[in-house]
């Protein structure tokens, strides 16, 4: 027998999940430990193993956030900036947009640049953008940075020539000398060489940033799962939704700073509906993203360490990364979110978290402010979880803000959950409604330790009619980290190219032998895509390769009228060229099944089916439609009907589902998932 492990750590909780080679599943839900990361992770993989012979696990998936809150956290490495004579401002001098609630504030202070000016360095040399020579390398200039480096103590050094994706030579050569005495240095050329020097510059400084630490992480992750007996291969899952190696992840540590929401997305592409929002809900945070025809929204660029993440592309939100991602919106709205009042009274839900330490006020750890789950449990959806539940603690943390409010414990949760649920809408009419999509016709995807809970809520905001909450909803980023294929990405970009087939060619080798496969295997599958813009324009987008110019032009126009809105017709011009490396020969668990083809959820024109006596409980919980706390019937997956109307609650081991009145739950029994309908019975 042969197992698949994968891990995924998140602000509030460690999710592990185990399947084996029949398909049999099992789960560990535990606390993250933020003073050691590994050490939850071996609590979870030491749960799901019991008794199992470890030296059977051959893969071990891993997506994580260490890289995103070394950004958010400035724990990185210190980096030295390496640059072209002349250009060592462009990065102390940045490109800021401000967000709107920023652009009005007189006092505006920006964010301190990715690398301090005084670590900004010079070397002699000049290429054009069409890789021409026009002044050669000097050794000297080189040598003398890299004593200072050396002197100043920096470990790490991101090197980012002019034009070097045209011609990488002098990068490559000033790497090698930087290497005599500089632990870590990383060239824009081998992580992303692409037009526009600060975006190339930020993505080369940023995997520098982390780099170090991925390493040091990944490799302490290998040691202590050998410890336990585990000796397969570890791989990390990327931002863009691929699989790679951990030493390739320690080498381009950049690729995995959107990792942990990655692989939930994954999860809601397998729920087998072409069209459908991904809604990602946990202890610390919310995500949203839309999956059409099948597949996650890809975006090329995004932002990390500002003030919000509210959509990746927004300018103004962080550092410019430019780098596959999938195109996620995020709030800081998690279960273990606090309320709390602002000066004016106003109650406040957010962003900042109990996490895991010292967490929400029932989880009787120490944590003593009101949170988003105390709320939850003090409203009756919540009895239980992963650890036990206190309701003392809950109801006094809730007090704490009904007093001031001057209502009761219960509309002050009601308020917070209504608060939080808003949130949330807001990062789904980000990726949704703010781009042009009606997302009436989508299937929201709820997961997430706390996602199910609010999902009919939020569904409802924008008419959205259909929520499927997938079986092991709360472990679901986990669990789609073993649909995951092992796959990477190459581009470069050249400016009047002619023939891109050597091109191609060269990118399609690169990523194969990061992969360790040869690009002539049966078993890899390379795709081909190309930036193309209008002749005169400044930015691009980004469409499959044909090598029919006319085709390219047609895909380019349609890629427009989808983006922006409005039909154009013009001269076209390719500026970059993309291969994504996949490995399709097993080595990756199989897709999710698809629910789609199980036919509608709802099982036929019969009447909803009254829960048979005894097959679950009944308790209070707090619906506002029906003026407070009603009784609602309490089931599991395994003890609910085909049918089961609103209100009512349904309880798995990793999450609660919340069916409020006016929606109907329906199992799918062949998945495991349960469907909401809204229009149910008020």
């Amino acid at each position: 027998m042969a197992f698949a492990i994968g891990v995924d750590v998140g602000g509030t909780f460690t999710d592990v999940v185990l399947r084996d080679s029949c398909g049999a599943v099992s789960v560990a839900k535990c606390l993250s430990t933020h003073y050691d990361p590994i050490a939850g992770i071996v609590t979870g993989v030491t749960r799901v193993l019991a008794g199992r012979d470890p030296a059977q696990v051959t893969r071990v998936v891993h997506a994580t956030t260490l890289a995103t809150n070394a950004v958010l956290e400035r724990t990185g490495a210190r980096v030295a900036y390496v640059t072209t004579e002349g250009f060592r401002d462009v990065v102390p001098l940045g490109r800021y947009a401000r967000v709107e609630e920023d652009r009005y504030d007189l006092r505006f202070t920006p964010p301190p640049p990715p690398v301090a000016p005084e670590d900004c360095f010079e070397v002699t040399e000049r290429v054009s953008a069409r890789g021409e020579v026009l002044t050669p390398l000097d050794d000297g200039s080189v040598r003398r940075v890299a004593a200072e480096i050396a002197r100043r103590g920096i470990g790490s050094a991101a090197v980012c020539l002019l034009h070097s994706y045209a011609n990488p030579a002098h990068e490559r050569r000033v790497a090698e000398i930087l290497r005599a005495s500089v632990p870590a240095v990383v060239t824009s050329s081998e992580v992303w060489p692409e037009i526009r020097e600060y975006e190339r510059a930020t993505t080369t400084i940023m995997s520098a940033y982390i780099g170090p630490l991925m390493a040091s992480y990944l490799s302490q992750l290998r040691e202590r799962l050998a410890a336990l007996g585990v000796r397969a291969p570890v791989h990390v899952m990327e931002s863009g939704g691929g699989v790679i190696s951990a030493e390739l992840a320690a080498r381009r540590a950049v690729a995995t700073i959107e990792s942990g929401p990655a692989a939930g997305v994954l999860a809601a592409a397998g729920a087998g509906f072409a069209e459908a929002i991904s809604f990602d809900m946990g202890g610390t945070t919310a995500k949203a993203c839309v999956v059409r025809g099948g597949r996650p929204e890809i975006t090329h660029e995004f932002h990390v360490g500002g003030k919000g993440s509210f959509g990746g592309r927004r300018a103004g939100t962080g550092v410019p990364i430019k780098t596959p991602a999938i195109d996620l919106a995020e709030v800081g709205a998690g279960g273990g979110s606090v309320a709390w009042l602002d000066a004016a009274g106003a109650l406040r839900v957010g962003p900042r978290s109990a996490g895991s330490s010292p967490g929400p006020a029932c989880y009787g750890l120490g944590g003593a402010e009101p949170t988003v789950t105390d709320a939850n449990l003090v409203l009756g959806y919540l009895s239980s979880a992963s650890i036990p539940l206190r309701p003392g603690p809950a109801a006094e943390a809730l007090d704490r803000l009904a007093g001031p409010l001057g209502v009761s414990r219960e509309a002050a949760a009601y308020a917070v959950h209504e608060i939080v649920s808003a949130a949330m809408a807001s990062a789904v009419h980000v990726v949704t409604v703010q781009r042009g999509i009606d997302p009436r016709g989508f299937a929201l995807v709820a997961f997430g330790g706390a996602g199910p809970m609010h999902a009919a809520r939020v569904a409802g905001r924008f008419g959205i009619a259909t929520v499927v909450v997938p079986a092991h909803c709360g472990v679901a980023s986990a669990a789609g980290l073993l649909a995951g294929e092992l796959s990477t990405d190459r581009v470069r970009s050249r400016l009047e190219a002619g023939d891109p087939e050597p091109v191609f060619a060269e990118l399609t080798a690169e990523a194969a032998a990061d992969l360790g496969v040869s690009p002539g295997d049966p078993a890899v599958r390379v795709e081909r895509s190309v930036d193309v813009r209008f002749r005169g324009q400044s930015h691009d987008l980004t469409v499959a390769w044909s090598p029919s110019r006319e085709v390219l032009a047609d895909r380019f126009a349609e890629r427009y009228r989808q983006v922006y809105g409005i039909a154009q017709r013009g001269e076209i011009e390719p500026v970059g060229y993309r291969v994504r490396v996949t490995v399709t020969n097993g080595t990756t668990a199989p897709a999710p099944r698809s629910t789609a083809a199980e036919g509608p959820a709802t099982p036929g024109p019969r009447s909803p089916v009254p829960p048979p006596a005894g097959a679950g409980g009944r308790r209070a919980a707090y619906f506002a439609e029906r003026g407070g706390y009603v009784e609602v019937p309490v089931h599991t997956r395994a003890t609910m009907p085909d049918l089961l109307p609103g209100p009512a609650i349904i309880e798995d081991a990793e999450s609660t589902i919340v069916v409020p009145p006016s929606w109907t739950a329906a199992l799918v029994r062949r998945s495991g998932a349960v469907h909401l309908t809204a229009g149910g019975p008020a």
